[in-house]
């Protein structure tokens, strides 16, 4: 279960005529146009900053921006939104294949609660990247301050959840990093991070006497590009198999096992070897995610010393936007029920492909009446969407009942939403307003029912 969010900028002993101020954050505009992303002044940096139950100091390092506040007060896995059907079908497919012996429970642990402010360990450190690696600029990653950022991945969460005794993890969540914008790019998007660990039983499933090590007697003196200096080759070819036939198998549960995959030498900080899969979707070779096997060093921090592991990463937008055809990653923020409508109801696995809807605002209107008596609640919501779709045509977008309820005098009352859209001009209420009162009319004359 995610945590509630918990989200405050408090701004004090700022220049003002007001003196010391409390500063709720403005909730996010509807609009899914791109933020912009200034760095703050310093004399409108927060002194503290809060998220997720988590209170810090800001310095001199801080660079979050309004414009990613607001995106940090939306949590769009839990929105009836794409990215929620495709976080659950990922998560579907791990608990139905992988089960603990006996099969009463899920392999994986789903972590999708960890906090969205990290330490730079967590965020670097944890996961070898070198001091002078370009991620950690400030022109690349949200600071709070000079310990703690914005994650900019959610590995930033595999040290942690390792040293508390985690094997099998999945997590999740949303990230953040000062990125170009277009169509493909935006300062937050969402993760989906794997980490599975194997004690040398549990690797090679070997029977009780039989001695396969997972680590060499004595570590090589260089690196191989095969694998790393603690590892037998034996270790890393069963891990390779187990990892590539986990992803493979994921890849066929999202896009079909019809697809042609192909495997990609790739370098992480935090693998090796390290690969990336690629699937040939409808004609064209798609990256679906990174991988490799886990730095020893980095079990060995979290105080892993009997094990091996793999993890990958997975973008859910990249997917998603494969998957469901969806052309611009702002839509996946945008409030517009043109869009979301289209996703609604939908079980995680079905196939669905965006319809493109109108760049024309929506107009909205709602309508209300007593219906006439003996005619139920079904008949006459399947009537007026007749009437609707008859008088309104092609400016009818969407038709959603909000409410209906029986008075205390027996008498039945509905109300309904319309959604007004034209693929051809921006609609003004007042036309709109002449289709709708024609709406209302045709329902009066033909079922006389009674305006509210």
């Amino acid at each position: 279960i995610t945590a509630m969010l918990n989200l405050r900028v408090v701004i004090t002993r700022f220049a003002s005529p007001l003196g010391s101020l409390h500063v709720q954050t403005a909730r996010a505009s509807t609009a899914p146009a791109a933020p912009t992303d200034a760095t703050p002044s310093k004399r409108q940096r927060p002194t503290e900053f809060e998220a997720d139950g988590q209170r810090f100091v800001t310095d001199d390092k801080w660079n979050v921006s309004p414009a990613v506040i607001r995106l940090m007060e939306r949590r769009l896995l839990q929105e009836k939104n794409p990215l929620g059907l495709l976080k659950q079908r990922i998560v579907n497919h791990f608990h139905h294949k992988y089960r603990k012996p006996g099969g009463r429970s899920p392999l994986f642990a789903v972590c999708e609660s960890e906090p969205r402010v990290v330490s730079t360990f967590a965020n670097f450190d944890s996961l070898l990247t070198p001091a002078d690696h370009v991620s950690r600029r400030s022109s690349d990653t949200y600071y709070v301050n000079e310990g703690n950022c914005l994650r900019a991945h959610t590995s930033a969460h595999q040290h942690k959840l390792m040293a508390q005794g985690l094997d099998n993890f999945l997590v999740v969540g949303d990230v953040f990093r000062r990125d170009e914008i277009d169509a493909t790019h935006y300062p937050c998007f969402h993760q989906m991070e794997a980490v599975r660990l194997y004690s040398a039983d549990e690797l090679y499933q070997t029977r009780a006497g039989e001695d396969m090590p997972i680590f060499q007697e004595k570590p090589d003196d260089m690196r191989m590009k095969e694998k790393q200096e603690k590892h037998t080759m034996d270790a890393v070819k069963a891990l390779e198999i187990r990892l590539k036939s986990t992803l493979e198998d994921l890849s066929d549960a999202l896009f079909g096992p019809e697809c042609e995959k192909r495997w990609v030498d790739a370098y992480f900080p935090f693998t090796h070897p390290s690969y990336e899969l690629e699937v040939k979707y409808e004609g064209k070779w798609l990256e679906v995610l990174g991988c490799g096997i886990m730095e020893q060093r980095l079990l060995e921090s979290a105080g892993v010393t009997d094990k091996v592991g793999w993890a990958f990463g997975i973008g859910l937008e990249r997917i998603a936007m494969v998957l469901y055809g969806v052309p611009d990653i702002r839509l996946f923020w945008s409030r517009d029920s043109g869009f979301l409508s289209q996703f609604e109801g939908l079980r995680p696995e079905d196939d669905i492909k965006y319809k493109p809807i109108s760049a024309h605002p929506q107009v909205l209107f709602d309508i209300s009446f007593f219906l006439p008596d003996g005619i139920s609640f079904d008949d006459m919501k399947a009537d007026v969407c007749d009437v609707i779709r008859g008088v309104g045509g092609e400016l009818i977008e969407q038709v959603k009942l909000t409410d209906e309820f029986q008075n205390k005098k027996g008498r039945k009352s509905q109300t309904y939403r319309i959604v007004y859209r034209s693929n051809e001009k921006a609609l003004t209420k007042d036309e709109v307003n002449v289709v709708h009162k024609a709406i209302e009319g045709e329902l009066v004359d033909k079922f006389a029912v009674v305006m509210r």
